[in-house]
C-alpha cells in the first residue's frame, strides 16, 4: 500500500512513509471490512463517516509538515487511523469527533494499537480546542464551506492547517493555510478531494445549509477555467468538411499519431479518427493504420484495402463480442476509402492492421493456413504444438482457469518454439510470399502473447494489462520496422491505451503502462497523443461482458471532471492543444476526474465504474472535444453493397 498507493503518487516525507508503514490499517476499519483495509479508497465506519483513503491521509499529513515534538489538532477522529499515523511523528495529537460512539470506537482502536499520545474529545470541531492551543498543525478531515476563523487563530505562527473547502454535495479543494503573523495567513491550493461535510457552528448545518457564522469567501476576480479553455480552444469545422483534417496538419511530421476515444461506441470519435487519418495519409505520407482490434480480423480489411484475394474462413471477421466496435458503418466506409485510395497509386500503399491480443483461435488458424501453403511439414509440427491449446480455443478464458488448476504450463514453450521456427525460416518464406509472411509471423507472436495473457489474467493486477499493451506496442514496432524508415502510423485505440499511463491512476497507483507511454519513451516528440471526450449523448454499449448491444444515454459529465470544464467552455467542437497556452496548461495540471467508457457502460454506477483521476496535459498532447455525441451504427443486412461478396471484408 505504501509503495504503490502513496510513494508512487509523490508522497516523499520519510516521517510520513515510516508512520504509514507502522500503523496497521486493518485495526481501524469496521468489523467485516478487514479484507478491504488496504484497497485504494475510503471505507464506511458508521454514522455517515468514512476512514479516509490512505493516500489522502498521507498527503494531508505531509502537507501539514508534522515533525517530532509538534502538537497537532485533528478535526474528525473517525476510527482513529489518521490520529494513529500522526502520533507516530508528533509529540501530542488532540482529535475532536462530534459523534460520541465514534469517539469511543476511536479510543478503543488506539488502545488496542498501543497508541498513548492521542486524546479524543467529543465536540464541535469547527470551534477547535482553544484550551490546548496553539498548535503546530491542524488537519480537518471534513469539507467546510470556508476555513473556520476559530481554527485559524489556534495555529501557532508558522503553523499549517490542511482543510478541504467547497460545496458539501460536490468536490472540494484541499487548502494549506500557513499562519504568517498575528493577523495574516497564506493560502495554497493542493488539488481536488472528496470529504464528508464539516458540520458545526462555522461549517454546515445538519440539513446541508451554510451555518450562520461561517465566513463566505470572496469571489475570484480572475478568469474561470472554462473561460480560459474557451479562449484557447480551436473550434473545429464539421467532421465531413475538408477543412476538418487540416487542423491536424501540425502532427504531419510525426512518426506515430495516436487517436483515442472515450468510449468504444461513439460515432463522432470514429468519424473524426477516419477524417484525420484520411488527411494524414493523403497529405503527409502515413501508410499504416493500426487499430485496437484482433490481427486476424483486421487482416480481412487489410487484404480488401490492398486488393489481395480473400481467404476462406470458418467465420467472418469481427463476429465476436463486441461486434459493433469494428463492424460498424464508419469502419466499413473507411475500408472502402482505403481500397479506392490504394487503387489510385497516388502514394504509398496503406495497410490496416490489428494490434490486439484476444483472437487466439483465429491467430492459430492463420499460422496453420500459411504453413500449409509454404511448408506442409512445418504445418504438421505446428499442429502438434498448438494441440495443447485446442480444447480451449473457443473459450480462452477457460484455458486460464485450467492452467491454474491443472498445471498446463508446457504450452508457452511450445508456442515460443513455433514462433522461433517460423522466424528462422524467414528468408525462405519471404522469397515465396513476403506480405503473407508478415501476417503469419505476427499471428505467431500473438499466439505466444495470448497464451501468456489468458494464463495470467486470473491472477489479476497489472501483469495481464501490461502484457496486452506491450504486445500491442511491439506489434506497432514490427509494422514500422517492416515498412522501413519512411513508415508512419496512425493508431486508433481507447484513451486508456493511448494516453500516457503515468499521468493517470493506471501508472501512479496500479503500476500499469500503455501504448501511449511506450510510444513517448520510444519516439519522444515523434509521437503525438490525441485524446477524445464528450459531455453527453448516446453510446453503443452492453451492460455486461458478452451481452447484447444497447443504445444507452450518457449521463452529463461529473462536476469535478475535465469533461465538465470543457462543457462549460460552451464550444460544441474543438481541439485543445496542450502546448498552446502555458497559463492554461498550469491550471489544467490540477488532478481531476476523467470518464472512461469501454464496451460496457453502467450509468447507474458511473462514478465508480467509469471515472478515474488523471492529469490531462500530461496524459495527452491534445484533446478533441464533442459536447454531444451519438452511438455508432452497427452493420446489418441493410448495409450490404451490390457487387461485393457479403463476407468480404464484412459478413452482413
Amino acid at each position: 500500500m505504501v509503495e504503490r498507493q502513496i510513494a508512487r503518487r509523490g508522497v516523499r516525507d520519510p516521517h510520513v512513509l515510516d508512520a504509514m508503514r507502522t500503523v496497521r490499517r486493518e485495526a481501524f476499519v469496521a468489523p467485516g471490512m478487514e479484507e478491504f483495509a488496504y484497497e485504494d479508497g475510503p471505507l464506511p465506519i458508521g454514522h455517515g463517516q468514512t476512514i479516509s483513503q490512505a493516500y489522502i491521509v498521507a498527503l494531508m499529513v505531509e502537507a501539514a509538515e508534522i515533525r517530532p515534538g509538534n502538537r497537532v489538532l485533528e478535526i474528525g477522529a473517525g476510527s482513529g487511523y489518521a490520529a494513529a499515523v500522526m502520533a507516530q511523528i508528533a509529540e501530542k495529537v488532540i482529535s475532536i469527533e462530534r459523534h460520541a460512539p465514534l469517539a469511543e470506537t476511536a479510543r478503543d482502536n488506539l488502545a488496542k494499537a498501543v497508541v498513548s499520545n492521542v486524546d479524543i474529545k467529543v465536540g464541535d470541531g469547527t470551534a477547535g480546542w482553544p484550551g490546548a492551543a496553539p498548535f503546530d498543525a491542524i488537519l480537518v478531515a471534513a469539507g467546510g464551506p470556508s476555513v473556520p476563523a476559530s481554527l485559524k487563530t489556534q495555529l501557532r505562527e508558522g503553523g499549517r492547517m490542511v482543510i478541504p473547502v467547497g460545496d458539501a454535495d460536490t468536490v472540494q479543494t484541499l487548502l494549506r493555510i500557513t499562519r504568517t503573523g498575528a493577523d495574516s495567513w497564506d493560502e495554497e491550493k493542493l488539488g481536488a478531494v472528496r470529504f464528508v461535510p464539516l458540520i458545526g457552528a462555522e461549517g454546515w448545518t445538519e440539513d446541508g445549509r451554510r451555518s450562520a457564522s461561517s465566513h463566505v469567501p470572496a469571489q475570484n476576480s480572475g478568469k474561470t477555467l472554462p473561460q480560459m479553455v474557451a479562449e484557447v480552444a480551436e473550434p473545429l469545422p464539421d467532421i465531413e468538411s475538408a477543412e476538418f483534417g487540416k487542423v491536424f496538419d501540425r502532427y504531419g511530421d510525426r512518426r506515430v499519431v495516436l487517436l483515442g476515444e472515450a468510449s468504444h461506441g461513439t460515432s463522432e470519435f470514429y468519424r473524426a479518427r477516419a477524417a484525420i487519418t484520411r488527411h494524414l495519409i493523403e497529405h503527409h505520407g502515413f501508410n499504416i493504420v493500426a487499430v485496437e482490434a484482433d490481427w486476424p480480423d483486421a487482416a480481412a480489411i487489410n487484404r480488401y484495402a490492398q486488393h489481395h484475394a480473400g481467404r476462406e474462413s470458418e467465420e467472418p471477421p469481427f463476429t465476436r463480442f463486441p461486434t459493433w466496435m469494428w463492424r460498424n458503418t464508419v469502419v466499413e466506409g473507411f475500408s472502402h476509402w482505403l481500397r479506392t485510395y490504394n487503387a489510385t497509386g497516388a502514394g504509398n500503399n496503406v495497410g490496416f492492421y490489428g494490434l490486439d491480443i484476444y483472437n487466439m483461435r483465429g491467430s492459430i488458424a492463420a499460422v496453420l493456413d500459411y504453413l500449409d501453403e509454404v511448408d506442409p511439414e512445418a504445418a504438421r509440427i505446428a499442429r502438434e504444438r498448438y494441440g495443447c491449446l485446442t480444447p480451449w480455443q473457443r473459450d480462452p478464458a477457460t484455458y486460464g482457469r485450467a492452467v491454474l488448476s491443472q498445471g498446463y504450463r508446457d504450452c508457452e514453450d511450445e508456442v515460443v518454439a513455433q514462433l522461433r521456427d517460423l522466424l528462422e525460416r524467414r528468408l525462405d518464406y519471404e522469397a515465396q510470399d513476403g506480405a503473407s509472411f508478415l501476417d503469419a509471423a505476427q499471428n505467431a507472436r500473438l499466439v505466444r502473447s495470448a497464451e501468456r495473457y489468458y494464463r495470467i489474467m486470473y491472477y489479476g493486477g497489472a501483469e495481464s494489462w501490461n502484457l496486452r499493451d506491450t504486445h500491442m506496442f511491439e506489434t506497432l514496432e514490427h509494422l514500422l520496422d517492416a515498412g522501413g524508415s519512411d513508415a508512419k502510423a496512425v493508431v486508433w485505440a481507447h484513451n486508456s491505451h493511448i494516453g500516457d499511463a503515468r499521468a493517470t491512476e493506471m501508472g501512479k497507483v496500479r503500476d500499469e503502462l500503455n501504448i501511449g507511454q511506450l510510444c513517448r519513451e520510444r519516439f519522444g516528440d515523434g509521437a503525438a497523443l490525441v485524446g477524445f471526450g464528450t459531455h453527453t449523448g448516446t453510446v453503443a454499449a452492453a451492460s455486461d461482458w458478452g451481452g447484447e448491444m444497447e443504445v444507452k444515454r450518457v449521463r452529463p459529465s461529473h462536476a469535478d471532471s475535465y469533461e465538465r470544464i470543457c462543457h462549460e467552455a460552451g464550444v460544441p467542437r474543438f481541439l485543445l492543444d496542450m502546448r498552446r497556452d502555458e497559463a492554461l496548461r498550469r491550471r489544467l495540471m490540477d488532478q481531476k476526474l476523467e470518464r472512461f467508457i469501454g464496451v460496457i457502460y453502467r450509468p447507474e454506477t458511473e462514478l465508480m465504474s467509469h471515472y478515474s483521476d488523471a492529469v490531462l496535459p500530461r496524459q495527452f498532447d491534445a484533446w478533441v472535444w464533442f459536447d454531444e455525441t451519438s452511438a455508432v451504427t452497427p452493420l446489418g443486412p441493410e448495409h450490404r453493397r451490390d457487387g461485393v461478396p457479403d463476407t468480404y471484408p464484412f459478413g452482413v
